[in-house]
């Protein structure tokens, strides 16, 4: 019996980002998969999302991904995440120990339990400006 696209999204947040499972990118995770939106070129299958969860894994512990909301349409599902960590590792720099606290759509097109397309939009401007790197100019005119 096939899974429903939310089904196969909240699989998909507990187990790569939750558990730290890798093996599950391999299972959720269709070989010629896309997504968009989580750097500056898309990500190609399993094999281009790795180093992107890799980095991610490396710079933040006590990673939780919270799905807010899931409203499916057919194939599709989106999916309204609150995103919560600790900028601990130097996988992005030297760590700053901050906490990080942000929200990010993931908009996720399902086929035989697999994720084949993934539109990903994440606030992370805010986390950048939670970690100290990005100056608030709102905050800095007080």
């Amino acid at each position: 019996m096939s899974q429903t696209p939310d089904a196969v999204a909240r699989d998909w947040f507990e187990s790569v980002w939750h558990k730290l499972d890798e093996s599950a990118i391999d299972r959720l995770m269709h070989p010629e998969a896309v997504a968009h939106g989580l750097g500056p070129e898309s990500l190609h299958g399993p094999a281009g999302f790795k180093p992107f969860f890799h980095a991610f894994k490396g710079a933040f512990s006590n990673i939780r991904i919270h799905i807010e909301r899931a409203v499916t349409q057919g194939d599709v599902v989106a999916v309204l995440c609150h995103v919560t960590a600790n900028h601990a590792g130097d996988a992005f720099g030297p760590a700053t120990r901050r906490d990080v606290d942000f929200w990010g759509t993931s908009i996720i097109r399902v086929r035989d339990d697999q994720i084949v397309e993934g539109w990903n939009t994440f606030d992370f401007l805010t986390m950048y400006q939670q970690m100290g790197w990005v100056a608030n100019p709102v905050t800095q005119r007080a």
